[in-house]
Parts: C-alpha cells; sequence; structure tokens
C-alpha cells in the first residue's frame, strides 16, 4: 500500500471534474484504493508520498499514432490524405524494413510518449515484423501500456510495404505467441491499414486473426471524402465504410478504434453505437491534411465512445492535453454552423482523453476505486500569477499554456516510471 498526497482533480462522468484539494489516494497493488479528504483510521501508519501543492491527474492515452512516420513529424502539412501518403508516408515507412533506421528512430518515439505524459498509446507500427517487435519491446522496457499494431497492406502501396495474406497470418501469429499472455504491458492488435490498402483476401484474414486470438482492431475510417469514394468503388455492395469493415468482421466483433469518422454520421454512425466502437478524434490531423471537423458532439451525444489521438505524423504535436485543446476547438467551429449542437467543455475533453480512452484497457483513466494508478504529477507553481485560482482553472491554464516540463511524476499501474 502506497499513499499519494496533493491536489487531486478527475473525471468520473464528463460533465464535472471531482476536486479533491490537499486530498490522498491511496494505492494497493497498482490499483486505486480510495481518494480520501482526511486519511482514514485504517490507512495510518501507510508511506505517504506528499507533492505538496501540485497537482495529481489520470494520465494521457494517445488512441491513434503512427510510430513510423516519427521522423515526419512536422513537415509535409501541404497535402490532402491520399498523395500525401503516396508522396511521404509510405517512402518513410519503407525504411523500417532496416533494424538499424528502426533502432535509431524507435527509442526517440517512445521517449517522446513518456515526455507528453502519455502512459498508454494504441499505435501503428509498419509491415514489418521485426521492426514491429523491437517496438513492442522498447514500450515495455519503458514501463508504457500499449496496443501495437503491424500494419497489414497488400494493395496500392510500393513493393516493400506489401504483403501476402500468409506472411500476414504468420506474423500475427509469432506476436501473439510472445506477447499476448495475462499481463502484458504491451499486445498486438489487428492492424488492416484501410480498405484502400487491402484486397477482400487480405481484410478477410484479419478478421478470421481477430476472432481466432480474440484481438482488438484498429484502422480509419471516414477521414477523406475522396477516401471514402475510393471505398464505394471497392467494396460497391456495402452501405457504407463501416458496413465493409463490418462485413469482414472488423468492426465491433471485437473491441475496435475507428481513426478519425470526419464524414460518419447517419447509418455508419449507429452501427458504431450499437458495436461499442471507440472512435479516435485528431483534431490536429484532420485539420492538417484538410480532411474535415469531426462532429464529436454528434458521437458523444449517440453514446459513441471517443479518445483523443495525436495521430503523428498527420497531426504535429505529441500532447493530448494539446488534442484536448484542438478537439474544443474544432467543436466551436461546428457550435458556429450549428447552435444546437453545444462545443465541448474542458471537462469532458479531459474526460475523453482519460475514462473515456483508458476504457480500451480496462478500467483506466480515473481515480475510482479498482482502477489502475495511472498518473502524472503536475508542478504548475510557475503558471501561477495569482493565488486563488480554482483547481480547474489550474488545470485549464496547464492544459492550454503549460507543457512537458511542468509533468515531474508518471506513473503506470502504479509503478513510477522513469525517462526511458
Amino acid at each position: 500500500m502506497q499513499i499519494y498526497h496533493a491536489n487531486i482533480i478527475y473525471t468520473p462522468q464528463s460533465r464535472r471534474f471531482e476536486v479533491v484539494p490537499d486530498g490522498y489516494i491511496a494505492v494497493c497493488d497498482g490499483k486505486v484504493e480510495g481518494v480520501y479528504r482526511d486519511l482514514p483510521d485504517h490507512l495510518s501508519g501507510v508511506p505517504v508520498t506528499d507533492f505538496g501543492n501540485r497537482l495529481l491527474i489520470p494520465a494521457m492515452n494517445d488512441m491513434h499514432v503512427h510510430a513510423p512516420q516519427y521522423r515526419n513529424q512536422g513537415i509535409a502539412m501541404d497535402e490532402e490524405l491520399l498523395p500525401w501518403l503516396k508522396n511521404y508516408v509510405f517512402p518513410e515507412e519503407q525504411k523500417y524494413a532496416d533494424m538499424t533506421y528502426a533502432e535509431r528512430m524507435y527509442p526517440r518515439f517512445v521517449r517522446d510518449l513518456w515526455r507528453h505524459g502519455t502512459m498508454r498509446v494504441v499505435t501503428f507500427a509498419s509491415v514489418h515484423l521485426e521492426s514491429t517487435r523491437l517496438l513492442m519491446h522498447l514500450l515495455d522496457d519503458a514501463g508504457l501500456c500499449a496496443r501495437v499494431g503491424k500494419v497489414n497492406m497488400n494493395r496500392d502501396c510500393p513493393p516493400g510495404l506489401q504483403e501476402t495474406v500468409v506472411e500476414a497470418q504468420e506474423a500475427c501469429g509469432a506476436l501473439v505467441d510472445e506477447f499476448e499472455h495475462e499481463g502484458s504491458r504491451v499486445r498486438p492488435i489487428v492492424t488492416p491499414r484501410f480498405i484502400p490498402s487491402c484486397t477482400p483476401e487480405m481484410l478477410q484474414a484479419c478478421g478470421e486473426m481477430a476472432r481466432h486470438y480474440n484481438l482488438p482492431v484498429q484502422t480509419h475510417l471516414s477521414e477523406n471524402l475522396e477516401e471514402i469514394e475510393l471505398v464505394k468503388q471497392l467494396e460497391p455492395q456495402s452501405r457504407h465504410y463501416a458496413d465493409a469493415y463490418y462485413r469482414y468482421g472488423l468492426i465491433g466483433q471485437t473491441p475496435s478504434v475507428m481513426a478519425h469518422c470526419v464524414w460518419t454520421d447517419g447509418d455508419e454512425l449507429e452501427m458504431l453505437r450499437n458495436h461499442s466502437v471507440m472512435v479516435a478524434h485528431c483534431p490536429t490531423s484532420n485539420l492538417n491534411v484538410a480532411s474535415g471537423l469531426a462532429p464529436v458532439r454528434r458521437f458523444l451525444e449517440a453514446g459513441v465512445p471517443v479518445g483523443l489521438g495525436s495521430d503523428i505524423c498527420g497531426g504535429h504535436d505529441f500532447s493530448i492535453f494539446r488534442m484536448m485543446v484542438y478537439a474544443i476547438q474544432v467543436s466551436k467551429m461546428h457550435y458556429q454552423r450549428d447552435k444546437s449542437c453545444s462545443f465541448l467543455t474542458l471537462s469532458e475533453a479531459f474526460w475523453m482523453a482519460t475514462k473515456s480512452a483508458g476504457s480500451f484497457f480496462g478500467k483506466v483513466g480515473s481515480f475510482e476505486p479498482g482502477y489502475d494508478f495511472d498518473a502524472l504529477v503536475i508542478d504548475d507553481s510557475e503558471l501561477m500569477i495569482d493565488t486563488d485560482y480554482t483547481l480547474p482553472e489550474r488545470l485549464e491554464r496547464f492544459v492550454y499554456i503549460g507543457d512537458d516540463r511542468h509533468i515531474v511524476g508518471r506513473y503506470c499501474q502504479g509503478r513510477l516510471v522513469g525517462e526511458p
């Protein structure tokens, strides 16, 4: 048992902060035992780690990011999705056939996740098995939790990124044998890149792998209008993009994360709701590659779970705190077009980044009893130009104008996570 003393703030529900000034969190075997304003008698004598006037908040979860695109972060921001993939992304991802290159880039990627307070991540790797294994080991060695997808693709991409269905199946089996066991922090996730890059045979195989190994699925959905039109041509028998995935067993048959969903509405939105599919909202990426503004308020009102994603390198910023800001700002643009659709509040954006996203990993993202103690310690003293800020106001200032230098402690599953 360990007790932590700080100013505690978290979101058990989306529309309000739970605030415990000068409070205590008791943690047992990596899980929250309780949050207290005063220590109860049964905890007397338990060691206390005192963070003083600092903030203690749940750690961040990045629900969509591309590890092999790390080098391209912040460049090639003047292309739309499909030409951007062809001209920048695919050439970069081919380099991960070279383990020397992967050994140079992936440790930097992992450190940047840690630096920005992201303790859990759902990430794409490349199509290459060995460099994917390297990424998974690096994340595990760093003490982070992750679902890592070796990408599957065999159509409309360079030869160096294509694989056969048999190769995809063998690689998936190898990763399951090595990483998919009880207690693993880092596990595989089935990852067809998206329908335009996978033949029907590959999509069918991906669905079978998810079902056979009981693995979750991640991919892209309705990100870009040109992409959607292409999917209509490739899958004419499907009612919409999500239905095409569903026909192959790739949307909701096992836990699923669909990135973007910028143009998801109507029956497609209903399918996501009915199958508890999580949307990874990536506002910076949607802006950078000119995809559009995802209707997040509509998702929340429909009961669709939503998390936030940095989507490096379509997105240019690792910080999930910055994704909260952009998500709120994007929702305000929707509000200007439709006043009946209210914009996101800070508590809702924070909840999406913590408890909502964390639900994909289990009881993660809150300080309620039984939740994993994933936490960040925030020293916002240099941001406090006055002493009478409320705790939500202090958190808001950190979200908007703070940075990774203010994160002075990181915990995942109850363990203090040092710099990788």
